[in-house]
Parts: C-alpha cells; sequence; structure tokens
C-alpha cells in the first residue's frame, strides 16, 4: 500500500510538475508575443498626428492636414534600414497604381535630411517623402511603434481613424489587403 501510494505522490508531482511548465511557457510565450507587437494607439496621439509638419526633401512642408478624408498608408523608413530601403520601390509602385483610386502614400524619413535628400536623388520616389529626422521616432511611438522598429508603416482610413500597424517590412499581400480594407 506505501509503494502505490508512493508512486501516486510522485505522477502528481510529476503532473504538477508539467502543469508548471507549461503555464510558464504560456506566461513567456505571451509576454513575448505582446512585446513585439504594435501598441495600441490613444485617439490623443492620432488626434497629434494630424496636427504634424515635415520639411519636404525638395523644400517647402509636408502638413498631415492636407491628407485628411482619404485614406493614407504612412510609412516611416531610414536611408541606414536595409529592410526599409528592400520595400520603398514596392510601396511606390503601389502608390503608382493606386494613387487614382485616392489611395494616398507618405513616406517619413528618420534620418539626416542630407542623407534622405542624396537617396532620393538616386532613388527618387513618386509620394511625397517628410524629413522627420529623430522626432519621427516619437511620433511612430506614439502611433504604436514601442520597440522604435524600422520600418513601420501605419494605415489611415478617410476619416483620420488608425486601423493598422506593421512593424517591419510591407509585402504585396499587406499592401493589397490594406487596400481592401479602405476600399
Amino acid at each position: 500500500m506505501k509503494q502505490a501510494d508512493n508512486q501516486n505522490n510522485q505522477t502528481r508531482r510529476h503532473w504538477l510538475l508539467a502543469g508548471v511548465g507549461v503555464a510558464a511557457g504560456l506566461a513567456g510565450a505571451t509576454f513575448a508575443w505582446r512585446k513585439f507587437q504594435p501598441q495600441g494607439v490613444m485617439d490623443e496621439a492620432v488626434q497629434n498626428f494630424w496636427q504634424q509638419e515635415f520639411e519636404k526633401p525638395e523644400g517647402g512642408t509636408l502638413s498631415f492636414q492636407s491628407f485628411r478624408g482619404k485614406p493614407l498608408l504612412v510609412n516611416f523608413w531610414a536611408t541606414w534600414c536595409p529592410p526599409c530601403i528592400e520595400e520603398l520601390p514596392l510601396i511606390d509602385a503601389f502608390y503608382a497604381a493606386n494613387q487614382a483610386k485616392s489611395f494616398q502614400v507618405v513616406g517619413l524619413a528618420v534620418d539626416q535630411p542630407s542623407m534622405v535628400r542624396r537617396y532620393l536623388t538616386q532613388k527618387p520616389l513618386r509620394f511625397p517623402n517628410g524629413l522627420a529626422g529623430f522626432n519621427g521616432t516619437a511620433l511612430g511611438q506614439s502611433l504604436g511603434n514601442a520597440q522604435s522598429v524600422l520600418p513601420y508603416s501605419v494605415l489611415f482610413a478617410a476619416n483620420g481613424r488608425l486601423l493598422k500597424q506593421k512593424a517591419g517590412k510591407l509585402d504585396q499581400s499587406d499592401l493589397d489587403a490594406w487596400l481592401q480594407l479602405v476600399s
């Protein structure tokens, strides 16, 4: 009888340890998933976004207020960011294909103005860009980019509401899905 009780206790301990291990693993996975997901954005941050103005590389001012009323994709990028440079031609082609459908795209370069101007001289983009500099990092964070990852993209509805966020490089399926979302 004692031996059977001993075996039962050992079995219970094994199951208890296994349960604790599974619970710890799930907690760790949940923590990691939340840490690397774009953070929720408060309405105040979105309202602040629409008040932003940036210098354009070619001169003049880029005012986000002028983009209200149509869907808007904003892409935070930098010349020193390989995934950013890889996705820019895709975003540029997407802009050219959908501009007539009232879909807007704006780039915000989180970089030194001289580097951005040099890059755009060599590889021009059809969509407007603003020189956000390192202030762009804070703006991106306010729009949910807690880890300050580049590239970082956000999608706004025609009514100005933030619809989607993506940390990391966009691909064609992202762009197609975002277009469907606002069409």
